[in-house]
């Protein structure tokens, strides 16, 4: 986490977390999540936080990944490897 509240992903990019948007989402649907996992987070928002974040976490990854493979094929191409 960055100086006031902004978080710095692996990809360099910059989330500002203290800033907030309002989204539309089927009533039914937030009634469900809400039953679902209030046992482990508070409220809905919580909720999206932690699960927007841990997909943006899981993209890193796999971009990390993907770095990791272009990097050996060319170490391979060039014989390194």
């Amino acid at each position: 986490m960055g100086e006031s509240g902004t978080r710095v992903s692996k990809g360099g990019f910059r989330l500002t977390m203290n800033q907030t948007r309002k989204i539309a989402l089927p009533e039914q649907l937030c009634r469900a999540a809400e039953e679902k996992f209030s046992q482990r987070f508070g409220t809905l928002e919580e909720l999206l936080t932690a699960t927007l974040n841990e997909l943006l976490r899981d993209d890193a990854l796999r971009m990390d990944e993907r770095e990791q493979q272009i990097i050996e094929a060319r170490l391979k191409a060039l014989g390194y490897v």
